[in-house]
């Protein structure tokens, strides 16, 4: 099973240490075998979103190049996909086209995300399930 993290999941990681997106960030470092996938496009997402100065001051605890870190951590545990196939516009949002391509070109399962209807219709076209953090926890304690 392979999966593609979106951006709003590592975010929400990062403001509570109480909930699934935060469990599945400390989930994905215990993993011996590597399942999500990311590309340099999505990692430049990763990088713009979080340590964006009004989002740096909501997880004061972290410091811009502790935030760099964890994302050349998530780097680590990570499979790297080239973007062969471009299905833009597929999707209402272009950010939304980039996760989409990260995760078709890498022949994902899922694609994780808090936003599952933005990601309408990719199921039926592309059989990559969006899922909720929650949801694709649960897939797990299975």
């Amino acid at each position: 099973m392979k999966f593609v993290i979106d951006t709003n999941v590592v975010l929400s990681a990062l403001f509570s240490k109480n909930g699934a997106s935060h469990q599945l960030l400390r989930w994905l470092f215990q993993q011996e075998q590597l399942a999500n996938v990311v590309s340099t496009p999505l990692i430049l997402e990763y990088e713009g979103v979080l340590t964006r100065p009004e989002n740096l001051k909501k997880y004061p605890q972290f410091t811009k190049n502790e935030i760099g870190q964890l994302i050349d951590d998530i780097c680590t545990v990570s499979l790297h996909q080239n973007i062969y196939y471009l299905w833009r516009p597929f999707l209402p949002d272009p950010k939304d086209d980039m996760v989409l391509e990260t995760a078709f070109n890498g022949n994902v399962d899922f694609i994780i995300t808090h936003n599952i209807a933005d990601f309408k219709n990719v199921a039926k076209t592309f059989a990559i399930q969006p899922i909720s953090p929650s949801n694709f926890w649960r897939l797990q304690e299975k």
